[in-house]
């Protein structure tokens, strides 16, 4: 879109990128690649899908997940949670080098392990500032279906808006996104730009796309991952079962963008690896504003309030000092 106020619009980046299937570093080097590229784009913002480092577990529906201490579970598991990205390590670190070097913003879905979490793994929402500093961490409130056997459930620390030239930019994980309450926290703090991460299927984006930048009057980025056979290396354990179909895909993306009056700026595209950029003009979100503003006059806090709890979930709480 060109430009209609005399605020420089923001050129967004969505990237559909496939994983190297449960290889965290392997993984982030594309992603570090595609930081690259779209910050020699021009772009002001890169956005990738849900989980993406190290990949998205689809082998909990194909291993038969659910099968209490089966042996293909906890293989997978032991595996996941070894190529998990813990930032206080410095995984991260040359993804945040790629966003300074570029002056670009990244927002990317990664599986966290913090370290005061013991060995369990979240579904994170990463914010990167264009100085190469990290912004927030958003972790998954609730896991859907299949995911609560693999992944914990977060909670609303990272519920933040960040400041971006003209927009305020937030995101949720995937099936946040259908709830309600999770996306008035963000409309709440003047949210003109919302991510949702996918880990990949057209019939997710194609219809909540539009209807929540309808809802929101803001811009809305489906960013969504790529899975395919070849994605997942002959030594990942039970490959066989993940996999077994050459050629198949199993996570077939459908990235998009939708606008402030709920219209396509980038139709979804699926199948394909892809790095696109769309111009993003603040005073179309202006105008959708005029007769609906969801956390404005169209809004009643004295009817209708939402109470937040960002406080990060902690199992203890320690006072005093350590003794030798």
């Amino acid at each position: 879109m060109l430009g209609m106020s005399r605020e420089r619009p923001l050129r967004l980046a969505v990237c559909q990128l496939a994983p190297v299937v449960l290889d965290r570093a392997a993984t982030l080097a594309k992603v570090e690649a595609r930081v690259r590229q779209a910050a020699e784009e021009g772009a002001d913002l890169v956005t990738f899908g849900e989980a993406l480092v190290p990949g998205y577990p689809v082998w909990v529906e194909r291993t038969e997940g659910a099968r209490f201490e089966g042996e293909a579970g906890k293989d997978l598991h032991a595996r996941y949670v070894d190529q998990a990205v813990t930032l206080e390590a410095g995984h991260l670190d040359g993804v945040r080098e790629a966003a300074r070097a570029g002056n670009v913003a990244v927002s990317l879905g990664l599986i966290e392990r913090p370290s005061e979490r013991g060995l369990s793994v979240y579904a994170a929402s990463v914010f990167v500032r264009p100085d190469g500093t990290l912004g927030s961490v958003h972790r998954k409130l609730v896991p859907t279906h299949e995911e609560r056997l693999t992944w914990a459930p977060g909670d609303g620390h990272g519920l933040v808006v960040h400041d971006l030239g003209a927009f305020r930019v937030g995101a949720l994980n995937c099936w946040e996104n259908w709830m309600p309450l999770a996306r008035a926290a963000l409309y709440a703090q003047g949210e003109t730009l919302h991510v949702m991460h996918w880990p990949g299927n057209l019939r997710n984006t194609q219809g909540i796309t539009p209807f929540v930048a309808r809802e929101g009057r803001s811009f809305v980025v489906s960013v969504s991952g790529l899975m395919r056979a070849e994605d997942v290396p002959a030594g990942v354990p039970h490959r066989e079962r993940i996999a077994p179909e050459p050629g198949e895909t199993l996570l077939d993306g459908g990235s998009c963008v939708a606008g402030p009056d709920g219209e396509w700026v980038l139709e979804p595209v699926v199948g394909e690896e892809s790095l696109r950029v769309c111009e993003l003009d603040p005073e179309l979100v202006r105008r959708e504003r005029q007769n609906l503003d969801p956390a404005g006059h169209y809004s009643r806090p004295d009817v209708l309030r939402l109470e937040v709890d960002r406080t990060r979930q902690r199992v203890a709480t320690f006072t005093g000092t350590e003794e030798a």
